[in-house]
Formats: C-alpha cells, structure tokens, sequence
C-alpha cells in the first residue's frame, strides 16, 4: 500500500513539475513574439536609412565630441586592425583613447610601433572616479585623434574609468579594443543624443559576428556567414539578441543592457552614477541597470535608447571551450547585476524596466536555465518510469523546437526585409538552416553553460577565464 501511495505521490509531482517547466518555457516564448512584433513595428514605423551621405549632411554640424574609450588587455593580434578602424571614422570630433590595462603580451608594443606614439606629460585630468594607477600616456603627431593610456590591471570597469578621468567629450563611447566599428557607427549611434538632449543618456547598437566576413585594413569589406559551425550558431543568435530583443525593449524603456562592445554615453550622467562598478564581471549591464535606477529614484526624466543601425563588428569564440567561459561569464553577470538591484523587480517605482525589464531576467536568467535543464534530464525519465505521459514529454520539447525555430527564422526575415546586410542568397539559405539547427543541441549546450555560470555565481566566483582569438587578419 505504501508503495502506491509513493508512486502516486511521485506521479503528481512529476506531472506538477512538469506543467511548470512547460508554463516557463511558455512564457518565455511568448516574451519572445511580443519582442519580435515590438521590433518588427519599430523597423516598419522608422526603417533604417541606407544612405551615409545624407546622414553627414544632417547631423554632422551638430554632432557633440565623443571619446571612444576601448580597454585593451592581451590583444596583439587584434589592436592594431582596431585602431585602423576608428581612425577612419567618419565623424566630425572624436577622440581614441585606448586603455592598456597591464597587458602582459605585446599589445602596448605594438601600438607605439605601428602607430608612431611617443610618452607625453601634456595631459591633465582629475581623479573622479577611483582605478590603479596610471603608468603612462602615449601620443603621436601622426594621429592626433589617438591617446593609449597605460596601467596597472585592475580590469575593464577600472579601464574604463581611467578612460572616464581622461576623456573630456561630453559622450563616451565604451567598447571592447578587439572590435570593429562601421564608419558611420558613430554619426548613427548619436542621433538619439541630438534627437532629444534633454533626457537621452545611453544609447546601444547592434554587435555583429566579423567571423566570416572579409576584412582589409580595419574594415568590413565584405560580409558573409561563418564557416565555422559554432560561429554561424551566434551569428543567428546576435541577430536575434540585438535586432529583437534589444529593439523590442528600447521602444518601452525596458532596456536593462547596452553592449559594452559598443555604447554610448552621456559622460556626466555616468560620473553622477560614480563610474563603472568594480567587482562584477557585467559592468556594462550593471551600469545600464544603476542608470535606470538612480534616474528613477531621483525623478529626473531620462531615456536609454537603441539604435538597430550602428553596426560593430566582433570576433566570435570558434571553439567549445572558450565559448563556454564567455557564456558563463555573460550569465554571472547578469546574476550579479539582478543580485545589487534586486528591489527593482517587478517594483512599479521603476516603471517598465523594473516590471518588464527585472520580470524578464528573472524569467530568463534565474529561473530559466535550471528549469530548461531539469526539464530535460527529468521529463523522460519520468516517462520511461510511468509517472508522466508521452504527451507531456512531446509537448514540452515540440513547443521548445518550434518557438525557437520561429523566432530565429523571424529575426533573419527581420534582417532581409529592413538591412539587407547578407548581400548573397547562399549566406541567407546557411543562416537559415543554423536556426533550426541552433534548436537541436545549440540551445541546450547554452543553458548548461548558463546554469555552470549560475553555480559560479553562487560560490563568489570572480575571474573571467582566458579568451583566445584568432585575430582579424585571419578572416
């Protein structure tokens, strides 16, 4: 008797365990459309505009100074195609200011070398927010626009915020040293900025995958899919991120991240906020968040927009290995981000993004991954045991499979219909056919890797494990 009663017991559990996993996964999917149709009206009310020139001629004499500030730590095979790419920058008054954050390769080296810089002391600044020392500022009379700072490590927060004590434009663009920037990224990304100037304080654009594509002296000249499998995965993948999701949460104030490939930012707004946050790897979204956050509880009118348009171009991870610490870094991140501004889920004070934005990390980030995955082991064992149906089972990895396939395949008739970035058909058709794939192996080896950095996350982890590249002038 005892023993039907456990197997009934165990029965109603699996079948409440398993109505629970299918309601997460539903609800995410279901985010997941109303993304893609908040995206998709964005795009059709205001459809990117194709021609650069025109562009120049209507915001050019109104474009406020940025300084591009790009930490760089151990990127000698990429600094110097980097650097090529923001000098060619079409844009009216910028500054490049690469942060050498105690690099222990050739990467400062290599700059002086390639770039003509000699050591300067005609720079003066003040301590605003707290990084490691300064070593040593480096210039060059054959590009004026350039400044490489040298420090001790203290990380890419404590990169940035020497950035931040040196630069003096009034917009900062923060990105990583080993990307590339369109030439009109810049005259794009600040439309926003001139738009509004009263409330604007931030502003994210697109990240796209360079793997793939052919690249000559610092620039994109010609685009195409990975050839690559796990490099075609994430180029499905950041269509999807940026063009749907981060779209879709801009146009409701939702936005809780802004690349820290590249963004842009309102330098006073930042210094009030006390600079990047040390001690998490996230700081691009915690600052994001800390925005939101001080701008709500001080009642002052801001707005953090997105740009679709504004392009820069990353390297992505080719490999099993360095793939996974990068997405277990991302999530322990996001963790540590929601773990310093919890009070702001679902609090209406916070408007959307503490309803809308925070309600979504805590669907997607805290409770997602070890749902999916228990889902996974959990739903067929209780199968093969008899405590749940094969309904259940085929419902729950059927319902998974067919909303990933449609809004993966969504964000790339997204991509065809308003950008047009994928000249060749063939790139289409391959893109195409890594959607459904992405479904099939892709996905769950990202929410292991998730759920890896969760456990990271809950021992204090704090490193952020090796990252190796291939360099552009691989591609």
């Amino acid at each position: 008797m005892s023993w039907v009663w456990f197997v009934h017991l165990a029965a109603q559990g699996a079948s409440a365990f398993a109505l629970f996993v299918i309601a997460v996964t539903l609800a995410q999917n279901l985010v997941h459309l109303a993304q893609l149709g908040l995206a998709g009206a964005a795009l059709a009310r205001q459809p990117p505009e194709a021609d650069s020139g025109s562009f120049w001629q209507r915001y050019s004499k109104a474009a406020p100074p940025i300084a591009l500030l790009a930490p760089a730590y151990n990127e000698a095979l990429t600094i110097v195609e980097s650097v090529r790419s923001l000098l060619s920058m079409r844009y009216p008054d910028f500054e490049i200011i690469v942060i050498n954050d105690g690099s222990t390769d050739e990467t400062l080296n290599i700059l002086v070398e390639n770039f003509s810089l000699e050591r300067t002391e005609g720079r003066d600044y003040d301590l605003v927010v707290e990084h490691r020392t300064i070593r040593g500022l480096y210039a060059s009379s054959l590009h004026p626009r350039l400044l490489v700072i040298d420090k001790q490590n203290g990380g890419k927060a404590d990169a940035l915020n020497a950035g931040l004590n040196i630069a003096t434009a009034p917009i900062i663009c923060s990105m990583d040293a080993d990307s590339l920037l369109e030439p009109d990224a810049l005259l794009r990304a600040v439309q926003p900025f001139l738009e509004d100037p009263q409330r604007v304080i931030a502003v994210g654009g697109t990240i796209r995958v360079a793997n793939g594509c052919h690249i000559a002296d610092g620039r994109i000249v010609r685009v195409g899919a990975p050839k690559n499998l796990l490099a075609l995965m994430q180029t499905v993948e950041y269509l999807r991120a940026f063009l749907m999701a981060r779209l879709a949460w801009s146009q409701i104030g939702a936005l809780t991240i802004i690349s820290g490939a590249f963004g842009l930012f309102r330098r006073a707004a930042v210094l009030e906020v006390g600079g990047y946050a040390h001690g998490t790897v996230g700081e691009d979204m915690e600052l994001v968040v800390r925005l939101h956050r001080h701008f709500r509880e001080t009642c002052k009118p801001y707005k953090i927009a997105f740009v679709p348009e504004p392009v820069c171009w990353t390297e992505a991870p080719e490999t099993l290995t360095v793939l996974s610490r990068q997405r277990a870094r991302w999530h322990r991140g996001a963790l540590e981000t929601f773990e310093r501004h919890r009070r702001m889920a679902f609090n209406p004070r916070y408007g959307a993004v503490g309803v809308v934005g925070f309600g979504w990390i805590v669907i997607s980030d805290v409770i997602g991954p070890p749902t999916e995955m228990l889902g996974y082991v959990l739903l067929p064992l209780w199968w093969w045991m008899g405590a749940l149906s094969f309904d259940y089972v085929l419902a729950f990895l059927g319902l998974t499979f067919a909303f990933g396939v449609a809004l993966s395949v969504g964000a790339l008739a997204l991509e065809e219909s308003e950008l047009h970035r994928f000249p060749r058909t063939r790139d289409l058709m391959v893109l195409t056919g890594a959607a459904v794939l992405e479904n099939l192996g892709y996905r769950q080896l990202n929410q292991l890797w998730r759920l890896h950095g969760t456990l990271q996350w809950v021992r204090g982890a704090k490193g952020w494990g090796e990252m190796t590249r291939k360099g552009f002038k691989s591609r």
